[in-house]
């Protein structure tokens, strides 16, 4: 009996000193965390190594160690502890995150095939996760692998529409490639999540070229419209318009810039004069939406500013867009 009194009470200590092992290990990840946050990324990881040194394969130390070490430049061995990470807990709900992480340090080796590869590898495992197809995209643009990197940006605004990074990329792409009303709904959505800043300064500068559309002055009280019949696409088996075709909405966008330049307009402030353009487009998208309109950009752009509309709210976006503009109306 007092034998197994004797063995009780040791494994109780044990387990005992395990779990204040434990404790002390995440006390030093969260350490580890905040020197992070504040740039000290060297002595983040002797936190994260003193917290491995209690706990030897704990996952978070592991996962931010591979951060920290990214952040250095580092990448080797950022890659080093991200493989050991995903090889001791390939099960961890969190280790999409150590992915991200991975496929970042390939890229800081100009490996960006791999680093395709090792994105592709943890979306087969988390899908929805669009840090991951963000990534992919990033990578993708440094192969020139344009049309895919888009479709990656897409992927990653349609599971987190908050995210600012996937939005303005998918403004600039569709900007490039001359799509204006998918450019202008992707800005639009990016003021909404980052009105001010840099960014935002050089989106809102965008916006206002693409809301003029195909419309140019050519005289004192006259205007051209000009359309490439040739981007048009064409139409499906059934006769409706091809998958992300905005042709009619185009054209009256760009009617109404010709429109917004007489003098009446002109006693507007900037964000007044989006609001009627927005007004403009957007009934426009709602009655197009009827017709059997069809792909991404219907189906996850257009609800959302045919909503904003309805429910009363295109006056405060239109303010909130112009946040970055320095205009004292505006900010008043």
């Amino acid at each position: 009996m007092k034998n197994l009194f004797l063995l009780c009470l040791f494994t109780f200590s044990i387990g005992s000193f395990f779990a204040q092992d434990e404790a002390a290990a995440l006390k030093l990840i969260d350490e580890g965390i905040q020197l992070h946050d504040k740039g000290n990324y060297e002595a983040a990881v002797k936190k994260y190594d003193a917290a491995l040194s209690l706990d030897k394969d704990n996952f978070y130390a592991l996962a931010e160690k591979a951060n920290s070490l990214n952040s250095q430049a580092k990448f080797e061995e950022a890659i080093v502890v991200s493989r050991k990470c995903i090889e001791i807990h390939p099960d961890e709900k969190e280790l999409n995150l150590v992915y991200v992480a991975y496929g970042n340090a390939l890229d800081g080796l100009h490996k960006s095939e791999e680093s395709v590869e090792l994105y592709e590898e943890g979306i087969s495992k988390f899908p929805e996760f669009y840090l991951l197809h963000f990534n992919k995209g990033i990578t993708l643009i440094s192969l020139k692998e344009y049309d895919q990197a888009l479709l990656c940006f897409e992927q990653a605004a349609k599971y987190n529409p908050s995210h600012a990074g996937s939005q303005n990329a998918i403004g600039r792409f569709q900007e490039m490639n001359k799509k204006n009303i998918p450019a202008i709904m992707a800005y639009c959505r990016f003021f909404v999540i980052e009105p001010t800043g840099t960014r935002a300064i050089e989106n809102l500068a965008s916006l206002e070229s693409l809301l003029i559309g195909n419309a140019t002055k050519t005289g004192k009280n006259s205007y051209s419209i000009n359309f490439d019949i040739t981007d048009i696409p064409d139409t499906t088996a059934d006769g409706k318009p091809g998958p992300n075709t905005f042709t009619t909405t185009d054209l009256i966008v760009s009617l109404g810039s010709a429109l917004g330049l007489e003098k009446k307009d002109k006693k507007k402030n900037k964000a007044q004069i989006l609001q009627t353009k927005m007004e403009l487009m957007i009934s426009s998208l709602e009655e197009e939406s009827a017709k059997g309109n069809s792909g991404f950009y219907w189906e996850f752009y257009v609800p959302y500013f045919i909503a904003m509309k309805n429910e009363a709210q295109l006056e405060t976006f239109t303010y909130i867009a112009y946040a970055s503009s320095g205009d004292k109306k505006v900010i008043e």
